[in-house]
């Protein structure tokens, strides 16, 4: 007589079926996203061709000696800072711009119709906009080297930690934002507006040592601003920045949760 066979019993190949299938579709959506964000004119601007182009034109604004204002060479804290601009850039503008115009075309919907588990769309975007970080921030450095050199890193792995912390952090974001508002239109209007204000006073604008006390006293509380200090401090041997990681770190924890269980919605 034969013994009927329970799902416990069935052989690991065809449990681990499921699971394999749900990687390939995975990785066939992080390679279409790939081929996807290198025929997004936003993604060219604002990621690829705005930081690059600003920082060499302030880079060059205030000399190359250090003063009362910077205490490095200027051209140098611009180049670090930089770099933050190419992360607050793919957070705010590019993802979120990016994800609402699919959920205003049904594209999520389709994708989940189509059997791809819903975690794998989180996870493509969180693959794609890093790739997009690492190679902006490539291009800056390379261009950047032959202008006004790049800084030696004074405290790498502070500074790759740093790099992390806040990609993470704004890259989730990006994925909530995208996943909350109602259209492309309205994800570029709020990506603005966070980006631009975190930009001038806290990224790539005037140092805080001209600003008005007020003013500084904003930008100290920036999201951008903090993630640009995890960043700038260990790079150019300003400081350990612990504090400001830590904070990067808990604001990366926070919005990963939230972009999460957003996705899984």
């Amino acid at each position: 007589m034969s013994t009927p066979t329970l799902a416990h019993d069935a052989p690991p190949a065809a449990a681990a079926a499921p699971a394999r299938r749900h990687r390939s579709a995975t990785r066939r959506l992080v390679t279409a996203e790939l081929r996807l964000l290198l025929r997004d004119p936003m993604t060219l601007t604002f990621v690829l061709v705005f930081p690059v182009v600003t920082m060499l034109i302030i880079g060059g604004s205030f000399g190359t000696e250090p003063d009362d204002a910077f205490p490095v060479n200027p051209s140098h804290w611009y180049v670090a800072s930089y770099f933050t601009v190419v992360i607050g850039a793919t957070g705010l503008i590019m993802l979120p711009v990016h994800i609402a115009s699919y959920r205003e075309r049904g594209v999520l919907r389709r994708l989940a119709a189509s059997g791809f588990p819903r975690w794998s769309f989180a996870l493509a975007q969180l693959v794609v906009a890093l790739v997009a970080i690492a190679v902006a921030g490539a291009l800056l450095l390379a261009v950047a080297a032959p202008v006004y050199g790049v800084p030696d890193v004074e405290q790498p792995v502070r500074a790759a930690l740093g790099v992390l912390a806040g990609s993470v952090a704004f890259v989730s974001l990006g994925v909530l934002l995208g996943t909350l508002l109602p259209s492309a239109r309205a994800a570029q209007a709020i990506g603005l507006l966070m980006f631009f204000p975190s930009f001038l006073l806290g990224v790539g604008g005037p140092p805080p040592a001209v600003m008005s006390p007020a003013l500084r006293s904003l930008s100290d509380w920036l999201p951008l601003a903090l993630a640009n200090e995890a960043i700038r401090q260990p790079w150019l041997g300003l400081g350990n920045a612990t504090g400001t990681l830590a904070v990067v770190v808990g604001l990366a924890l926070v919005t990963t949760a939230l972009a999460a269980r957003r996705t899984a919605l």
